[in-house]
């Protein structure tokens, strides 16, 4: 890959992660005004209908076939619909740094799950990634004398939204090799409008429409449903396809990092030195789960470069 090239695959990677890093911090916007189910209902909108359009334009989107329809519903079961569910009423609860830093326990959590569910092999460097994250999580949600300075319900929300990834991944395994990710992203969030369209009738329907959002918030919403819900992801999956999933997953350490910047500049979070170590530990731990596979990556780039230089 030449330089430039590399250059521009970095900037997307860390534009990505700025993208789902501020989702956070939007997300605390809207719900001053908004409830959860509203949120996440016209974020899921208008993301479908830029998503659709740009792969549609691209002839990107794929047609989906008859006998994949259940994977699909069951796919966005899990995901957006029990991991917005958990992400946005656990945002009401804790800081949005808290929750970016629990969110980013998912790539550390899937694998040991991953091994049970799809005997998928693990690494010491998986086990100990998970300790050495809750161990951060743990230093950030309690104070010297072990009581919670986050909301506890906020937390099982947020882990619910974690978990929820794991149904999402055994759901998404025999999709991911017959379809491409714009197509399965596009997809999960038209069906996930279905789903969240009879809680918002319910629940938000009256609400909605007496609320007056300030301008703040409507920007922050449609900035969630464009960069974080649309941009991030046809970015993402460029890098993934250009540096594979192991280094494109480096990355992923810096969304608790641009969270907490901006929560501190746009939301005045409060930090301290115990919450910035905490913070340090678990990204730590979120790398050292994907040692095993840098490893192995850099050495498939090395013999791949040893079979080209004694093919010329």
């Amino acid at each position: 890959m030449k330089t430039d090239k590399k250059y521009f695959i970095f900037l997307l990677a860390i534009l990505s992660m700025l993208f789902w890093g501020m989702s956070f911090v939007w997300t605390k916007i809207v719900l001053e005004f908004y409830a959860p189910i509203t949120t996440i209902f016209l974020r899921l909108l208008i993301s479908s209908i830029v998503l659709f359009v740009v792969l549609k334009l691209t002839k990107q989107l794929q047609k989906v076939k008859k006998q994949h329809y259940g994977l699909f519903l069951i796919s966005a079961f899990f995901e957006p619909l029990l991991y917005f569910l958990g992400e946005n009423f656990g945002l009401r609860e804790v800081s949005s740094t808290i929750a970016s830093v629990i969110i980013a326990t998912i790539p550390v959590i899937t694998p040991i799950f991953a091994h049970f569910l799809l005997k998928e092999k693990i690494s010491i460097f998986n086990i100990l990634g998970i300790v050495i994250s809750f161990l951060g999580i743990i230093i950030m949600i309690f104070d010297r004398n072990l009581n919670f300075t986050a909301s506890p319900k906020g937390i099982a929300l947020l882990f619910v939204a974690v978990f929820s990834t794991i149904g999402y991944a055994v759901a998404i395994k025999k999709l991911a090799a017959i379809y491409t990710s714009p197509t399965i992203i596009t997809f999960q969030n038209i069906i996930g409008i279905f789903y969240f369209l009879p809680l918002f009738l319910i629940f938000d329907a009256k609400d909605f429409l007496i609320i007056t959002p300030s301008f703040k918030a409507i920007a922050a919403l449609v900035q969630l449903a464009i960069f974080a819900s649309s941009l991030a992801f046809i970015f993402y999956i460029h890098v993934v396809s250009k540096l594979g999933v192991s280094k494109a997953n480096i990355f992923t350490n810096l969304i608790p990092i641009f969270t907490a910047v901006f929560s501190y500049f746009l939301l005045d979070e409060k930090f301290n030195v115990v919450k910035i170590i905490g913070i340090a530990i678990v990204i730590g731990g979120v790398f050292l789960s994907q040692i095993d596979k840098l490893i192995v990556s850099y050495n498939n780039g090395k013999q791949l470069k040893n079979k080209l230089g004694k093919g010329k």
